[in-house]
């Protein structure tokens, strides 16, 4: 591939990462905003993540069959496109049902993004895929990093309608480059749906499904609920506008130990089983959330320590899926499933229970989850699996 392709690969890539970071940290400092602009119960709080959940699942389950058909340069545009209404949709949405809907737009575009993000790298980069890779994790991470205290200062003048416009303008300029400029052409894995039988009758296939299920499930209801949740709480007299701050920063803290973990373990993943590293990683984050929960209204910057050991579950546990199967792509789309449904119902489920019980009740439930997602690391080995025979 030409130079020129690659460099316009590159910008595409970062920028998107960088967005989908950004918007990913964000969601719940958002929610929190919409929850009183729109006057919100927690129960349609946790239909609300359950939507976005929905639409990024299905965008990554058919957007690679639609890419390879289409090609990548038109459902890039068509993913930015799509993301961009959802956000114009959202920013301006005047009740709660024209939110969900156009909040869905926003999932499945960020959803397919993400899918041709991932198509564009070994096209553009087929000797650096690996390099490329990380340096996408760290612009994700900075994405992570810096939205939430874009929001924090934003709040001070202006509402969360013109962060989501602000984004949807954004769209708009990648729009026009893509359409400008030399850019690269290739095809994602295609999903072999023959390949999900033999998958489904591996235990260890199945264990590693329930663990991402438990553990999107409290990636998803931590960064989506942890901000009300801390509002809720008596921080020694703090003001809203003070606990709004605190809540920016202990995120912005626990992206950087985000990106640290991420970035460390993909160093010493070369010495370490990804077995071992799902199983200490698991248990590091039960006990730090636990240990945060007990002392929230003390010490609510220990919160942000659960950065790290949430960094590498999710890539470590796609790495451990994708290396037990010959297919790849089927193993991808199985996971993607899994995260889906963790991700869905854990937002409605904290919702419901945040509803009849508090803030509080509902995101003490994200313990119950990491404690489900470390035992279910226990039965995981890679060396017990049969799916190399049988694919």
């Amino acid at each position: 591939m030409s130079k020129g392709r690659s460099i316009h690969a590159l910008v595409i890539l970062m920028f998107t990462q960088f967005i989908s970071g950004g918007v990913t940290n964000t969601k719940g400092i958002v929610l929190d905003q919409v929850e009183k602009d729109l006057g919100l119960d927690m129960g349609q709080f946790g239909l609300i993540v359950f939507i976005f959940q929905l639409g990024f699942t299905l965008a990554s389950l058919v957007f690679g069959y639609l890419t390879d058909k289409n090609g990548l340069r038109i459902m890039t545009i068509a993913a930015a496109i799509l993301m961009g209404i959802g956000f114009f949709g959202t920013g301006f949405a005047p009740n709660v049902l024209f939110f969900l809907g156009f909040y869905m737009l926003v999932g499945f575009g960020l959803g397919a993004l993400g899918v041709a993000s991932n198509a564009i790298v070994p096209v553009a980069y087929p000797e650096r895929q690996n390099q490329m890779f990380n340096l996408a994790m760290g612009v994700y991470g900075l994405g992570m990093v810096v939205f939430p205290q874009i929001l924090n200062y934003l709040f001070q003048f202006a509402s969360w309608r013109y962060f989501y416009a602000g984004i949807a303008v954004s769209l708009i300029a990648v729009i026009i480059y893509i359409t400008s400029v030399a850019f690269p052409t290739g095809k994602v894995e295609k999903i072999n749906l023959k390949a999900f039988i033999p998958m489904l009758k591996d235990a260890q296939f199945v264990f590693l499904m329930f663990f991402l299920i438990f553990e999107v499930s409290a990636e998803v209801s931590f960064t989506n609920f942890f901000p009300s949740y801390l509002k809720s709480q008596d921080l020694g007299g703090l003001s809203t506008a003070e606990k709004e701050g605190m809540v920016a920063g202990i995120l912005s803290l626990f992206s950087v130990f985000f990106m640290a973990g991420r970035l460390g373990v993909a160093y010493f993943s070369k010495w370490i089983n990804e077995r071992l590293i799902l199983i200490s990683f698991s248990l590091g984050s039960v006990l730090v959330v636990s240990i945060s929960f007990v002392f929230a209204t003390q010490w609510p910057y220990l919160f942000a320590g659960a950065g790290l050991f949430f960094s590498t579950l999710f890539p470590t546990a796609t790495a451990f899926g994708t290396n037990l199967s010959e297919n790849a792509g089927s193993a991808l789309g199985l996971i993607y499933v899994a995260s889906g449904i963790g991700g869905g119902i854990a937002g409605y489920l904290i919702g419901i229970v945040s509803e009849y019980f508090g803030h509080t009740g509902g995101f003490s439930i994200v313990i119950v989850f990491l404690a489900l997602m470390f035992i279910t690391s226990l039965f995981m080995n890679a060396n017990k699996s049969k799916l190399n025979k049988a694919t």
